[in-house]
């Protein structure tokens, strides 16, 4: 039986990081809102929820 290391989801270092950083603006959006700032928020939780949480997921890096 050959030994094969079987990657879940197969992230990496620099996709836990964009996916922290998500977080972290996740965070700071919330925040925002919650000082009745109705203009910042919403775009910034959108961006994050559309473009930045499906990029660290699906970015692979290039192979050398």
């Amino acid at each position: 039986m050959a030994k094969h290391k079987k990657e879940r989801m197969g992230l990496t270092k620099l996709n836990y990081l964009i996916l922290l950083v998500a977080a972290l603006l996740l965070i700071v959006g919330y925040i925002i809102m919650g000082m009745n700032e109705i203009t910042v928020s919403p775009i910034l939780l959108a961006v994050v929820y559309v473009i930045i949480i499906p990029f660290a997921l699906l970015y692979r890096p290039k192979a050398k």
